[in-house]
């Protein structure tokens, strides 16, 4: 298996006709091989050039046939192998060279995956593609950590945010409606907010959401080495620094925290049953 480092001098085998190309947005799901949907497995299995992401696992990528090119195109915070225009222009000239791609993302495409964008720039530039969905991030922590995303005497509804800004390498909060998500009987979770955690959690309390709230921290999720901490609302700052929690980890806020005592030590010894 060929792995690219310079993906804007990818040199692909002789195309297929010209314009035939194909491109299938697939979702990785949050990194455990075994929460990959068939169709995103057989997918993998035929793939003859992927272009993946920074928070697709390992073990995700040894289903690629070894005969295969892997693009690396990933996103870490204040470093981009390439920015989102340069992935959107890369896989617009592979598929228009002939190529049939897949574009492999962490979690599930549209949630917070910039799915829908790079969707946008192949519709504008007429290549043809499908959508595989994945299990999201936030379904893979609940699951794996006891902490049910609902549950009629905790949450009434689910809030998805995410917590940084939209320009590339920014690790300042958004401006995100504070009321909304400081409501009760709902559950939050957050993406990508380790670096803006602080002010996530003063501007949730200034608008309202008790600081004795429960919240959890759950880090690498569904992996091996997943780590699941727990707090409140006011103490989940402080709990990130002292454990040198880093991405990628998702914050979990609402009272359904409180159930991961209850059901997170059964969840790990189903799983290591």
């Amino acid at each position: 298996m060929s792995v690219l480092s310079e993906p804007l001098q990818f040199v692909s085998d002789p195309p297929t006709t010209a314009g035939a190309g194909h491109v299938t947005l697939v979702g990785a799901g949050p990194g455990d091989p075994d929460l990959l949907t068939v169709k995103a497995a057989n997918a993998l299995r035929n793939a003859t050039l992927v272009l993946y992401d920074n928070l697709v696992s390992k073990a995700v990528l040894e289903l690629v046939p070894a005969g295969a090119d892997r693009v690396y195109v990933g996103k870490v915070s204040g470093h981009h192998s390439l920015s989102q225009t340069g992935i959107i222009e890369l896989m617009v000239r592979l598929a228009k060279g002939g190529r049939r791609l897949v574009r492999l993302k962490g979690g599930d495409p549209y949630i917070f995956g910039r799915g829908g964008e790079e969707a946008q720039g192949l519709v504008a530039a007429g290549i043809s593609f499908d959508v595989i969905p994945g299990i999201s991030a936030a379904q893979g922590a609940a699951a794996a950590s006891g902490i049910p995303l609902t549950h009629r005497d905790h949450a009434e509804a689910l809030v998805l945010a995410t917590g940084h800004l939209r320009g590339e390498g920014e690790e300042r909060a958004p401006d995100l409606d504070w009321a909304q998500l400081a409501r009760p009987r709902q559950t939050v979770v957050i993406y990508m907010g380790v670096a803006t955690l602080p002010t996530l959690s003063a501007q949730l309390q200034a608008h309202g959401l008790a600081g004795d709230t429960p919240a959890a921290l759950i880090e690498r999720a569904t992996l091996p080495d997943q780590r699941t901490i727990v707090g409140t609302l006011a103490t989940l700052p402080e709990l990130a620094r002292r454990h040198d929690v880093r991405a990628p980890t998702l914050i979990m806020i609402g009272t359904v925290v409180g159930l991961h005592a209850e059901l997170g030590g059964a969840v790990r010894a189903s799983a290591g049953a």
